[in-house]
């Protein structure tokens, strides 16, 4: 017998939910019956009452449900939920290899029904971030399965912890923070660093202070194609964090690479991160404006690179701001595409869902038209595939990643 509250939600609420998408918006909610509390599972129904879904509610959140099911036969039980997560783990381990499945992401979101909860791992450690209620109660239950099925499959986990520390979890009503996640299966967690390989490049990951959960998993197959053309090219790598496409081209052969960042912080973990792999003599980290270095390099006439790797944070977080999104995305590719010999290389990305594919080849044609170039395609890329995309659920689509040859 179920006994949850029902939502009831409008036509054009109901088209997205038959088409898969799993979120319902508070406007799309017509109608209540029975009671419940934030955070609860509850069913959605068309206006005439045919069940559409299961899903987590909060009346705090601008998607009042996340639909986890449409299965009237679930019991939401700790099976149900472990045998999800394992479908997850067994898909990394399909798709990334048993090496990379050491050092990726093991649960991206909607995209696995796991609304709201991102999961990485690097090496020994697994880093959480939850900005869902309904997963944020049940997370103790969920976290404790994760090691256990880890451990069961011979994976050495030694800590888990929580980077909570984001501003949209008071929009859940939750509340800010990072910390070890306690539990008995884990009893010594040790140091907040590790080290991970990825591409055969060592980094040291900071998982309580670096950005988002500590390092970005989602370029590591675009790292691999930068390095396969980089052989005998002097690199300018913008916005390098913490210098991993720097790291790709040194690795695949390159003259000279500069790696550049606004983060003194960033810099100084780019340049350690060249020291270790033993690449100090090749990569140098440059602390600067990204927009303002390429201006002052074509004002001066700089030949000095053949080769440049715009990899931006995210110049848009939401609809209302993609216009000036595609100014600051036009601005350095066209400086870039001025700045690079004929013949030279440029590889250029977009991480923004509201950069949508189509505004930013259209931003790459006007760019190569004002710098008067014509763009030669290499390759068009995405995020890894430990970043699944769902056909039905556009938000799960977010990086773009062009190589061309200026011509």
């Amino acid at each position: 017998m179920r006994n949850f509250a029902k939502f009831f939600i409008t036509p054009k609420g109901e088209r997205a939910a038959r088409n898969g998408h799993p979120w319902v918006f508070g406007e799309e909610v017509t109608k209540v019956e029975g009671s419940y509390t934030n955070g609860d599972l509850v069913d959605v129904v068309t206006n005439k009452g045919k069940y559409l879904g299961t899903g987590f509610v909060n009346d705090k959140s601008k998607i009042r449900v996340r639909i986890i099911s449409t299965n009237t036969n679930d019991k939401f039980d700790e099976a149900f939920w472990e045998r999800r997560l394992r479908y997850a783990l067994e898909y990394r381990r399909t798709v990334m290899g048993e090496q990379d499945f050491k050092c990726c992401r093991l649960i991206f979101g909607e995209a696995d029904q796991f609304p709201g909860l991102t999961v990485d791992r690097f090496n020994d450690l697994i880093v959480t971030q939850t900005l869902s209620l309904g997963i944020e109660l049940r997370k103790e239950m969920l976290f404790n399965l994760l090691i256990k099925i880890l451990q069961e499959m011979g994976e050495n986990i030694r800590g888990l912890f929580e980077r909570n520390d984001v501003k949209i979890r008071l929009l859940e009503g939750m509340e800010e923070g990072k910390a070890w996640f306690a539990t008995p299966l884990l009893p010594n967690h040790g140091p907040m660093t590790t080290e991970i390989v990825e591409n055969g490049i060592k980094y040291t990951v900071d998982v309580e202070n670096g950005q988002k959960t500590g390092f970005f998993l989602d370029q590591k197959y675009n790292r691999q194609a930068v390095a396969k053309i980089a052989k005998g090219k002097h690199v300018l790598d913008c916005f390098t964090h913490t210098g991993s496409f720097a790291l790709n081209a040194a690795q695949g052969g390159a003259a000279s690479v500069t790696a550049v960042d606004i983060s003194a912080e960033a810099v100084r973990m780019a340049d350690h991160n060249a020291k270790i792999n033993g690449y100090d003599h090749v990569m140098k980290g440059l602390e600067a404006n990204v927009f303002d270095l390429l201006s002052e390099l074509f004002n001066n006439h700089s030949h000095a690179y053949d080769f440049i790797i715009l990899d931006p944070p995210a110049f848009t977080k939401s609809g209302s701001t993609v216009k000036n999104a595609i100014r600051g995305y036009k601005e350095i590719n066209l400086k870039a595409m001025k700045l690079l010999p004929r013949g030279g290389y440029l590889a250029t990305c977009s991480c923004s869902h509201f950069m949508k594919e189509e505004l930013f080849v259209e931003m790459l044609k006007d760019a190569a038209r004002d710098a008067n170039v014509s763009l030669r395609q290499i390759e068009a890329r995405q995020q890894s595939p430990d970043h699944p995309i769902l056909w039905n659920v556009p938000e799960t689509y977010y990086l773009k990643f062009y190589i061309f040859q200026v011509v």
